[in-house]
């Protein structure tokens, strides 16, 4: 089973865990999609975005017409928010007008900390 971790973190910090990599010559296999802040993170993944990768989820290549049956939405609403999947890098576009999330699980890590 593939996971991909959606992570809240700061260039700075994802530029340490890759000096600590390079330095050590162990990386972290889990594959990782980044965000800077969690404002960015809950705008690219809303929960009407989140429902749709989540039905991609394991799924394979899908058409928007068969992800919008699979979450119960039109086809234009759907057809716009995979549109902003795709140009933010979360889902991939086949060869075959088709999109794909080739992942079978999702974990979403971040912190919350207190206000400075």
């Amino acid at each position: 089973m593939t996971t991909i971790v959606f992570k809240v973190q700061t260039l700075a910090s994802a530029l340490d865990d890759v000096e600590i990599a390079l330095e050590t010559g162990k990386a972290d296999a889990t594959p990782q999609f980044n965000f800077v802040s969690w404002e960015l993170m809950h705008k690219i993944l809303s929960p009407k975005r989140l429902e749709i990768v989540q039905a991609m989820t394991g799924a394979g290549p899908l058409s928007i017409r068969e992800i919008s049956r699979r979450v119960g939405r039109d086809f234009k609403g759907v057809h716009s928010d995979a549109t902003l999947l795709l140009n933010a890098g979360v889902i991939n576009k086949t060869d075959k007008s088709k999109v794909v999330f080739p992942y079978d699980k999702i974990h979403i890590d971040f912190e919350i900390s207190a206000a400075a």
